[in-house]
């Protein structure tokens, strides 16, 4: 949920109009995370001026509205910093004036760009309103932007530089959040903080760097300098700084240093996600809770209020493996069908080096100091939202089957809610497309508190799943753009199948079913395949059948529960039409009141151990003059003829469901389509949910 992007050029010379385009279209690649309204900020002509651009809408309409400006164009800048931002309406409505930047004054002396929630904005904006501040809208990061202007005209004697500033303002907050910071006061230089939301720093400079990390700087401000607690506090505005005692550290970053010992032409990029910066570098930092990040005179400083206990003192500069090709939709007229139609390549980069199909073994680096404690562990609770719930839902059963472990499964929002007890000997699996979502982190530091061990299935290098959990997998499935998860759910079943294989490693009883569920991983990508080849027939099927239908039920049981609630979850986020997944088992506990003739049902009967069972549910909606369409295996010889089937290669029941799912997957897409509505970004939804 929305989207930053910043652009810092020293001693590059660069005109407006490669700013502003570069501000632009890192927001692009930043569409995907779902917004409604977008704006940036520039320098203008005149010193200590900023120019601010805001639209409602799509990007877009954000690149017309700049472009039919009467500014000028080619002015160039040798140093410059700017900002730009998708928002998700949070406090107030999408508009163009709630849209961000957020100015502190008429003059736009300091402008803010922010992702998250300030859950104590009202106290602040009601004790601001005392002092004679007045608002312009309704917004949360508006309260930020006016607190950081009126704790700089407070104390302009005490000489503050910006990032200390900005710390003396994040200090204040409560929530979730990260930030830009620009100001007229610090001309060329750009303030990043984090806390719950994801924030990275791109380097790319003609020279390499002579260190791959940036040194952290601790500040040793005591407790006594820093503003009092909003909680029932009067004296929130009236901090008691000691001028004497620097609030910040500061030196000189060893990254940065040139062979000369004098400045080099550099460029930064922040942004919530590496896909908006991997075509300028692939270098990037990613920053911690509570970082402060500040770019002054061609350097990246590090700042944190102290030093605490298990603090790196180090941010290592990492490098991007993803291209700009896997972020473009090529000969595609969508993400969403893109990503569909990479799985056979994208399951096979999940496996590959993982698992040895000819010793029938599987090794995931990630979890191998682990696997004792897990084998020993009291429960396995896995906690998700959305689909990633639904993956591992699907694996449930063969978790249970081969570790013999007993397996609880929580959507993370209502695992908190319950506040559900946690023990040392328990192990959480939090598992996550983003590795950002807000409830899941929140669930894991939840474990954490409270002595599990906690494991990241994620599929984001460097995000905070990844990097709070004791060990984890990366699921590799490559980046995914459209907001309807695809080929990260299949990647992300496959994950769990291999997890439980190798823990079921060290027992005898398990090596013919390990064996049975490694040939049919072999012969998946080719499974898949050929289901992909079907997508004419779904697509009619769609056209046909479905697209004037109000809803839909989808029925199965045992492993293709989690299927139905997959494919009914894609069905209503993509193409709005109500669809409800449905146990078989459930259907005369209410869901068979549903059923007539001008309900459209589709069953899924593979063959397993409960195709008798769902031969029954079939008959039961029959009975009621339903007309279901079935997906079934190929060559199904049980199965009339009067029935319309879609046919499915048969694979081990465990790993069924990655098959099932494809022709659902299908289905939303073109269902979508022939509703008219943008396929990759759904309305009220968002890819990466940041925000409880």
């Amino acid at each position: 949920m929305c989207g930053i992007f910043g652009y810092c050029n020293f001693l590059v010379e660069r005109n407006r109009q490669f700013v502003l385009d570069t501000l632009i279209n890192g927001l692009s690649r930043l569409e995907y995370r779902g917004y409604d309204s977008a704006g940036l900020a520039v320098d203008g002509d005149e010193v200590n001026e900023t120019y601010i651009f805001k639209q409602v809408g799509k990007v877009a309409a954000l690149r017309k509205l700049t472009f039919e400006q009467t500014v000028d164009f080619e002015k160039t800048f040798i140093s410059h910093c700017g900002m730009s931002h998708t928002r998700w309406a949070t406090h107030g409505q999408p508009s163009q004036l709630n849209s961000h930047p957020q100015r502190s004054d008429p003059n736009s002396e300091f402008s803010v760009i922010h992702n998250g929630i300030i859950t104590n904005f009202k106290e602040i904006k009601t004790l601001l309103e005392k002092k004679g501040v007045t608002f312009e809208t309704e917004t949360d990061t508006e309260c930020v932007a006016k607190l950081t202007k009126y704790i700089y005209d407070s104390h302009k004697e005490d000489n503050l530089t910006f990032s200390s500033l900005v710390k003396i303002v994040v200090k204040e907050l409560e929530g979730s959040f990260a930030f830009l910071f620009k100001s007229s006061h610090f001309p060329n230089e750009m303030v990043a903080t984090r806390r719950g939301s994801p924030l990275l720093v791109g380097v790319k400079t003609a020279k390499k760097l002579k260190v791959d990390f940036v040194d952290v700087e601790f500040g040793n401000a005591p407790e006594k300098d820093a503003i009092p607690s909003t909680k029932g506090s009067a004296d929130l505005l009236s901090p008691q700084l000691d001028s004497g005692r620097p609030q910040l550290n500061r030196s000189q970053s060893r990254a940065f240093l040139s062979e000369d010992g004098l400045p080099q032409p550099i460029e930064f990029f922040f942004a919530s996600d590496a896909s908006a910066v991997v075509e300028h570098t692939k270098r990037v930092l990613y920053l911690e809770d509570d970082d402060i990040a500040h770019v002054i005179d061609g350097e990246l400083h590090i700042h944190r209020l102290r030093r605490d206990e298990g603090t790196s003192t180090i941010r290592s500069i990492q490098t991007l493996e993803i291209e700009l090709a896997e972020i473009m939709k090529g000969s595609f007229d969508h993400f969403m069908q893109k990503e569909i139609y990479e799985q056979p390549e994208s399951v096979v980069n999940t496996m590959r080096g993982r698992v040895n199909f000819e010793n029938h073994k599987v090794t995931l680096g990630g979890l191998r100091g682990y696997l004792p404690i897990i084998r020993r562990a009291r429960r396995i609770v896995f906690i998700a939202c959305g689909t990633s719930y639904h993956s591992c839902l699907a694996t449930r059963a063969i978790f249970e089957e081969l570790t013999e472990i007993p397996t609880q499964i929580d959507l993370a929002s209502d695992f908190l809610d319950r506040r559900t007890p946690i023990f040392r000997d328990d192990v959480c699996v939090f598992v996550s497309q983003s590795g950002e979502t807000a409830d899941t982190m929140l669930a894991m530091r939840y474990c954490k508190e409270r002595g599990a061990l906690c494991v990241g299935i994620t599929n984001t290098v460097g995000s905070s799943i990844s990097r709070e959990s004791h060990c984890g997998v990366h699921i590799n499935a490559g980046p995914e753009i459209g907001v309807a998860s695809t080929k990260a759910y299949t990647s992300q079943y496959i994950s769990l199948v291999m997890m439980a294989i190798q823990l079921s490693e060290d027992r005898l009883s398990t090596v013919k079913r390990r064996q049975e569920i490694i040939d049919g991983l072999y012969r998946l990508p080719g499974h898949i395949k050929e289901v992909l080849s079907e997508d004419a027939k779904l697509q009619q099927l769609a056209e046909d059948t479905l697209s004037k239908e109000k809803s839909l039920l989808i029925m199965g049981r045992g492993y293709q529960n989690a299927t139905c609630l997959e494919g009914a979850l894609k069905i209503k986020e993509i193409s709005y039409m109500h669809s409800e997944g449905i146990l078989a088992g459930e259907l005369k506990h209410g869901p068979l009141a549903l059923v007539d003739e001008n309900m459209p049902v589709i069953l899924i009967m593979t063959k397993d151990s409960l195709y008798p069972k769902v031969q029954s549910a079939l008959q039961q909606v029959t009975a009621r003059k339903g007309q279901p369409i079935i997906i079934c295996n190929t060559g199904d010889t049980n199965l009339i003829k009067d029935y319309k089937t879609i046919q499915v290669p048969q694979t081990a029941d465990c790993l069924q469901g990655l098959v099932n799912v494809l022709p659902l997957q299908l289905l939303s897409y073109h269902l979508a389509i022939l509703q008219g509505v943008d396929v990759d970004f759904p309305r009220n939804l968002a890819k990466s949910v940041t925000v409880e």
